[in-house]
């Protein structure tokens, strides 16, 4: 009876070493993932990280993803996509607006009060990537792109009510288009990368961080510019795109079942997440804003429609350079305003 269960034991032991061992072991395929935040930021914390767990869990740990926040891979935050175009890193995450131009049709969703919610303007630009954009990023494999809350003004010095307020003074602008919209209404646009802001503020080199509040607490923006402006509504006044994209070469060498694991994390489910964790990114900035007794300031429904009509040039301008460009201008904004209308009606359904 004794042997029978020292042999039971045995048994047993060298089963569970076996599933430690199973547990333990290498990992088949390692990706290294390369974005332009920090640690502490809400992209890599509650957007990357999650992802990355996900992958490897469902992988059964196959797959193994190193995140490196913050470019420690080397290179500027512009630089991304084509590292991982060349492979340089597996999978990017960055913003499409730092290479104006490159994406000319995911424009539209950046032209003056086109976004809604990033939920819904995310799962909208997804489909629309999907079926508008093969051409533009033929050299990468999507994973999702998505866009964040939208973007209010935080300034230096003045509380901004109306467009003479913006006279003169040097804003951030976040996109090509943007930067147009600022002129239109005096202002001097900066183009520059997210982390280069607070550098810039204490600097005087910007008067105005153009940004979603989601940024806001771990730049610490609400302490070197603490004026708050909002535009909100249906729309708001504008939104940055990011690309999540993997190379190619990396996602083909796949086998087949774990393939299945990355396009279960892509796509319009992912793109939602995605703006769905951006629009909750944003809590935390108001929160970290409103303990500093921070003035904000939300534009009347009069000055909201002014603005819009000082900016409509922005969008007519997109419109005639797709069609210049071959495209059909029109009937890209109209499908674009139409798939946000959708996904509002999707999200607001939920």
């Amino acid at each position: 009876m004794k042997l029978k269960k020292l042999l039971l034991t045995l048994s047993l032991t060298v089963a569970g070493m076996a599933t430690l061992n199973t547990q333990a072991a290498e990992p088949e395929f390692t990706f290294k993932l390369h974005h332009f935040l920090t640690p502490l930021s809400a992209a890599h914390q509650k957007m990357m990280v999650p992802w990355a767990n996900k992958v490897m869990a469902e992988s059964d740990g196959r797959i193994k993803i190193d995140i490196y926040p913050a470019m420690q891979l080397g290179g500027k935050p512009p630089q991304l996509f084509d590292q991982a175009r060349k492979g340089v890193a597996d999978i990017v995450w960055t913003v499409g607006g730092y290479t104006p131009g490159r994406f000319s049709k995911a424009g539209v969703f950046e032209l003056p009060f086109m976004p809604a919610s990033a939920e819904a303007t995310s799962m909208a630009m997804q489909e629309y990537a999907e079926t508008e954009m093969q051409d533009e990023l033929s050299d990468v494999h999507l994973l999702a792109i998505h866009t964040h809350a939208p973007g209010a003004l935080h300034s230096r010095d003045v509380l901004i009510k109306t467009t003479a307020d913006m006279e003169g003074l040097k804003m951030r602008a976040p996109n090509k288009a943007m930067a147009e919209a600022f002129s239109l209404v005096g202002g001097s646009p900066v183009f520059m990368p997210v982390p280069a802001l607070p550098s810039a503020l204490s600097k005087g080199v910007v008067d105005v961080a153009v940004m979603p509040f989601e940024v806001v607490n771990p730049l610490k923006i609400q302490q070197l510019a603490p004026n708050h402006t909002e535009i909100k509504g249906e729309h708001g006044l504008y939104t940055q795109f990011f690309l999540f994209t993997m190379n190619k070469k990396a996602y083909a060498k796949l086998p087949a079942d774990l393939k299945q694991v990355i396009d279960n994390n892509s796509g319009i489910n992912e793109a939602r997440r995605l703006g769905h964790a951006m629009d909750l990114a944003e809590l935390p900035g108001y929160a970290a804003s409103e303990a500093e007794n921070n003035p904000f300031y939300t534009l009347t429904e009069e000055e909201t429609a002014r603005w819009k009509q000082t900016m409509q040039p922005v969008t007519d301008d997109w419109i005639e350079d797709m069609n210049d460009d071959g495209e059909n201008g029109t009937a890209l904004y109209k499908k674009a305003v139409s798939l946000i209308k959708k996904y509002q009606q999707v999200v607001s359904g939920s």
